[in-house]
């Protein structure tokens, strides 16, 4: 590997981490709205909510066993190079805890605020995705998962990632229903995020794309 190939892997993973940071304030203001969090998050949400776990420390637990699944599913054909969703896993889960707390004090009043929290977050999920993407060098693991199983399996990526997101929505409710006798984390904003999300992150790759062009030389 030259120089210049590991400068232009530093950059992208850089601009990887700028992205989770980004996401991860995502997932702080959509839990902050308390109007449903994104599918992804939905589990480790409820988890925070019936165990004294924190959201990021729940996200980390939650990516370990998407990595052990996706070992699992490929066996041979995984690539070791993918353990680095491990190290991502943990910089998204405590940065994560570290958004939450840093907007523990903001409030609302109105329902309308809380939508605005909730679109606001749903923003910032959808660029922290496309940065993600752009930097192409790592996936998070949920991510990673929905790609193991469509190496294996002749199913489109889309159409995976769908029954992917319904799947942990079920697991969240499941979850709060056992626990807490209420269903928590799943409300009108974790349907809208499933809807905008994709579209939001589809729309900015490709002036990312661009930046990236020049940015990873």
């Amino acid at each position: 590997m030259d120089l210049n190939h590991k400068k232009s892997l530093m950059k992208r993973y850089i601009f990887l981490c700028i992205g989770l940071m980004i996401m991860a304030f995502g997932v702080a203001f959509s839990i902050k709205a308390n109007l449903g969090t994104s599918p992804i998050s939905s589990v480790p949400y409820v988890v925070n909510r019936i165990t004294p776990l924190s959201v990021g420390n729940a996200t980390i637990i939650m990516h370990c066993i998407f990595i052990l699944l996706q070992i699992i599913i490929l066996r041979k054909k995984y690539e070791i190079v993918q353990l680095m969703q491990l190290p991502i896993a943990i910089i998204f889960g405590y940065l994560t805890d570290f958004a939450i707390f840093i907007l523990q004090n903001f409030t609302y009043h109105t329902y309308f605020q809380q939508w605005l929290f909730c679109l606001l977050g749903i923003i910032l999920v959808a660029v922290g995705v496309s940065f993600e993407v752009t930097a192409n060098v790592v996936t998070l693991a949920g991510e990673g998962l929905v790609l193991a199983i469509c190496k294996v399996f002749p199913i489109k990526f889309g159409n995976i990632k769908v029954l992917f997101d319904i799947s942990l929505v079920c697991t969240a409710v499941f979850l709060s229903l056992l626990f807490n006798k209420n269903i928590i984390g799943v409300r009108e904003g974790t349907l809208t995020a499933a809807i905008l999300i994709g579209i939001i992150a589809k729309r900015l790759n490709h002036p990312l794309e661009k930046i990236a062009v020049k940015a990873f030389v």
